[in-house]
């Protein structure tokens, strides 16, 4: 679904990527693993065109999309969830999912308000709540609905327990996972502990460039892979 070869990102004259490569299949949860600054928020922002990419190719349905304004991106199907959130403060809960409805995608069940109310039943609560009157974990969960009512082929989440209670973390792998069998995810993740409990594969970043790339069970087991690039 998903094929992002040779990418390399500049921030001005800091050559941020060098070269990323990394893919995504149907039914599946990819994590994207490094510590602070390893380049794992730039790599989805150049995946959706947020600072596109110099040079190289993002496929994404066979088709380089490298390069394009978001809107397009959005608009092919990829949904991107950043680590501010970007909520709306000053609309509801349930106008902040009204804005970012789109139709469902041909072949796709639809992700309606009432589907995700079913998913995030929190949020159905607090319906009639400012966005910005929400804690961190409820603005995360809206975020994710938000990006869901979208209704994309690919989800894009960057650092999504950035900042959260270990409950709500806990709750966030439920959801993901039960996603993934409708949406493939691509989550890039500080905390490994958790992206591998939910990952089916992974890559590990570290200073702009791919060192390591294995099944969830590798990446587990690779105790020197975990202690030079993950801290873990």
């Amino acid at each position: 679904m998903l094929r992002v070869a040779d990418i390399h990102v500049y921030y001005g004259d800091s050559h941020v990527l060098q070269g990323v490569s990394l893919d995504v299949h149907e039914g599946e949860i990819v994590a994207l693993l490094g510590r602070n600054g390893a380049g794992k928020s730039t790599t989805m922002k150049g995946i959706v065109g947020v600072n596109p990419p110099k040079s190289g190719q993002v496929i994404f349905n066979g088709e380089d999309i490298a390069g394009r304004p978001v809107y397009e991106t959005v608009r092919k199907g990829i949904a991107f969830v950043p680590e501010d959130r970007r909520i709306f403060p000053g609309l509801t809960v349930r106008e902040n999912l009204e804005v970012a409805v789109l139709p469902p995608r041909q072949g796709h069940t639809a992700w309606t308000i009432e589907r995700v109310n079913d998913v995030f039943p929190l949020l159905h609560r607090l319906k009639n709540r400012k966005g910005g009157n929400l804690s961190g974990g409820e603005q995360q969960m809206l975020a994710i609905a938000r990006a869901l009512v979208g209704n994309p082929t690919l989800l894009l989440l960057d650092e999504p327990c950035e900042g959260l209670a270990p409950v709500i973390v806990e709750e966030l792998g439920r959801i993901i996972s039960g996603i993934k069998s409708d949406i493939p995810v691509l989550l890039s993740e500080q905390n490994a502990f958790f992206a591998l409990s939910i990952a089916d594969r992974g890559y590990v970043i570290d200073k702009g460039v791919i060192r390591y790339e294995g099944s969830r069970q590798d990446l587990i087991t690779n105790t020197e892979v975990q202690s030079r690039y993950l801290s873990v």
